[in-house]
């Protein structure tokens, strides 16, 4: 399978996501600069995360404009697939490619530590091979990952089963307290209704090799490769 990683200026997890999906899942990757216009012919596009530049405006309002985006959109519009990490997720949002928006946390701090989040569903390409009921400890690193939809939005990532990770304690268990940044409902990642266009705001790239002790991010890639033509 060939992937596309998209790099912003200010993108800092690109080499991460294409490690994991180079070196450790052995495929093939090409890196897509925000200025191109050709998505060189790859099956799957990530947006990793990282500070994409014009984020003092709102985080990917800038670099949803981003010619890359061009396609990127079009691409998606056709039924391709595309996952948005942290910040990619806040241009996923800004595109309005997924619901919702990504607001401020809810206390104001920017976030860089472990979480727990657990699958709600395995009716998308990337929850597939998910355990519904383990809590995967995947880091969090961002300012503004308080997810926030309108009411009706709300009813309708339930009612179409697009919620796709919910923040939780070690022990699977949802509260406040396990909370990473104050999202609507726990919630740490959706899709869109179509069901190809993914938004995380965790990085499972960074809990998917060995070397860093902690492994529960590789469900995620493994789902993607298991279920996809490869």
């Amino acid at each position: 399978m060939k992937f596309g990683v998209v790099i912003f200026p200010g993108s800092n997890c690109d080499e991460d996501v294409i490690h994991v999906l180079e070196k450790i899942m052995g495929q093939q990757v090409v890196r897509l600069w925000h200025k191109d216009h050709d998505l060189q012919g790859a099956d799957f596009i990530v947006l990793p995360g990282g500070f994409s530049f014009g984020d003092y405006l709102r985080s990917g309002a800038i670099a949803r404009f981003s010619p890359i985006m061009q396609e990127v959109i079009r691409f998606a519009d056709n039924g391709g697939y595309l996952l948005g990490i942290c910040n990619g997720f806040q241009i996923l949002t800004e595109a309005g490619l997924v619901p919702g928006a990504l607001l401020h946390n809810q206390n104001r701090k920017f976030i860089c530590r472990n979480t727990y989040i657990k699958a709600q569903t395995n009716n998308s390409l990337i929850t597939s091979q998910v355990d519904v009921n383990k809590a995967l400890k995947i880091p969090v690193a961002h300012g503004e990952g308080n997810f926030y939809a309108d009411k009706n939005s709300m009813e309708e990532l339930n009612q179409n089963d697009q919620i796709l990770f919910r923040y939780c304690d070690a022990a699977g268990n949802y509260s406040d307290e396990a909370n990473a940044n104050g999202s609507m409902e726990n919630i740490a990642g959706v899709c869109n209704k179509n069901r190809n266009v993914f938004g995380l705001m965790p990085h499972p790239e960074r809990a998917a090799d060995s070397l860093l002790a902690n492994q529960d991010g590789l469900a995620i890639f493994e789902s993607i490769l298991s279920v996809a033509n490869v």
